[in-house]
């Protein structure tokens, strides 16, 4: 797959197309793929580098982290009032986030379409018609079950408790094809294994004829009237890859998909999307924990599959547990304590096993432009009927931990030392204030919501940006609530149901 590198170009960057499209992950992808398959001249805009999946693969962790990941993985929801601070890890490179998840794929629940369909008045939001893009999707990134053979010991434990507690779990799906379980998803796949859209729909998109620009960050969308004209923006080409050589895109149409946190940065510089209020308003993160257990005998949880099985028992309380796992040197570093305890604890490594927990959260959270700042900022507050769940999870994760076997617990409480049932048990963990918490996030969604009224949302149903002619957008951002479950799969499917309307079909 050919991408031209921004950074390489050497002059500005002047070129005309039917659509150009801001983004190259999970929404931007099928849109360039659908579009330049019906024929149309296509663009795909990246702000991040190209980085190959072979060359990804071979990528330490630490290398990963920071040439391929936004910000280095150090992006912040500021936590508001009684609400933790989020960590949220987002991709910067051809394929976005994408090429950076554990490839878990969930159709959207249906009571979440149902919600959308009769609330929003939009009637092929339903289950139904959702149907034909889940389908698609899966069809073209090849999602499977993941093999129980695949479950790490981590996995197994924490599985073995749960269903001793009368906990059923089951196996996740993920777009891969012949994984062998390294474990190694988040920061690129050894073996090729893993199907993300650089190497689905982005290679679709160029054997059309699409062409990828890396390295190019757009700054704003020109008008005529209501009519989108062009985008422009810099080449990453400067010192540090600063913003230097200027960009112009002409277009016969704008498709942004540059994800919750950017999109909405674009349409307000473009005096867009202001008119309901609702820009960058709206934002949902699913709070995410994770619970870590010490077993007396060795677990090594890295051997197997990073994500393979999960639990919707606790679906009705807003919660889903789902398996994961960290490399050894990350997993070692948030452990408590310094000095020789944190040592100790380091000799152990062997020993833990790990599981998350994330929470379908209303939308609490807004993006804001910052002048003279290239970044966003993000802040954060749980509703009433959110916060509740957190003390909620980590209890229930920590007994089934110890029903597994577990000899002490590790809870994501920033200064608290391992937790045995008794400590548990005389534990109020309602108390621990949001500050001490700690959270992460990789489902950024809802800031440019979709909506049946241009007073409430800031696009209409088919994506497109209420008062104007050629302005859509397929990205997270449009999702009108959390999904409570991850998102790719959803994203992937409106974005095709977006390309699909704009193509005339």
């Amino acid at each position: 797959m050919t991408v031209h590198s921004g950074r390489l170009h050497g002059s500005p960057l002047e070129l005309e197309c039917d659509t150009v499209v801001v983004g190259s992950g999970s929404g931007g992808a099928p849109v360039a793929a659908t579009l330049a398959e019906a024929g149309e001249r296509v663009i795909v805009l990246e702000e991040g580098p190209n980085i190959p999946g072979e060359t990804q693969g071979r990528l330490r962790p630490s290398e990963s982290v920071r040439h391929a990941w936004r910000d280095g993985a150090m992006t912040l929801a500021v936590g508001l009032g009684d609400s933790p601070s989020i960590n949220v890890t987002a991709g910067r490179m051809v394929g976005g986030s994408s090429a950076l998840t554990g490839g878990v794929c969930f159709r959207a629940p249906e009571h979440v379409l149902d919600e959308w369909a009769k609330e929003l008045a939009i009637d092929d939001l339903g289950p139904k018609p959702m149907q034909r893009w889940f389908d698609q999707v899966a069809e073209d990134i090849h999602i499977e079950d993941v093999p129980e053979s695949l479950r790490s010991k981590s996995t197994k434990l924490f599985a073995e408790g749960g269903e001793k507690l009368g906990i059923r779990f089951d196996s996740m799906q993920r777009n891969t094809l012949g994984c062998n379980g390294c474990g190694r998803c988040n920061f690129g796949c050894p073996h090729g294994a893993k199907l993300s859209v650089d190497k689905t729909y982005l290679p679709r998109a160029v054997a059309a004829g699409a062409k990828i620009f890396s390295d190019v960050l757009v700054e704003k969308i020109h008008f005529r009237g209501n009519e989108a004209t062009s985008v422009s923006g810099s080449l990453l080409d400067g010192r540090y890859g600063a913003p230097n050589t200027a960009v112009r895109i002409q277009c016969k149409r704008v498709v942004l998909a540059a994800g919750a946190m950017y999109t909405p940065q674009i349409l307000a510089r473009s005096g867009l999307g202001r008119r309901s209020g609702a820009l960058g308003k709206n934002l949902t993160l699913h709070p995410s924990f994770r619970v870590i257990g010490r077993f007396d005998d060795p677990v090594r949880g890295w051997e197997g599959a990073l994500q393979s099985a999960y639990t919707k028992h606790f679906e009705h309380d807003g919660m889903v547990f789902n398996s994961v796992f960290v490399p050894n040197g990350i997993l070692a570093a948030t452990m408590p304590g310094f000095g020789k305890s944190h040592a100790k604890l380091r000799q152990n490594v062997g020993h833990l096993a790990m599981f998350g927990v994330m929470i379908h959260d209303d939308g609490g959270g807004a993006v804001w432009n910052v002048p003279f700042r290239r970044e966003p900022l993000m802040t954060y507050r749980m509703t009433k009927r959110d916060r509740p769940k957190i003390a909620i999870a980590l209890k229930r994760m920590a007994e089934i931990f110890f029903a597994a076997g577990a000899r002490e617990v590790f809870l994501p409480v920033f200064g608290l030392d391992s937790v045995t049932p008794d400590k548990l048990a005389s534990l109020d963990l309602d108390r621990v204030h949001g500050r001490k918490l700690e959270c992460s996030s990789q489902h950024p969604l809802g800031t440019c919501h979709m909506g049946s009224s241009p007073d409430r949302s800031v696009v209409d149903a088919t994506g497109k940006v209420w008062d104007t002619n050629n302005v859509y957008v397929a990205d997270g951002s449009i999702l009108p609530t959390s999904l409570g479950v991850n998102p790719q799969w959803t994203i992937m499917a409106m974005a095709l149901r977006v390309a699909w309307r704009l193509k005339g079909g």
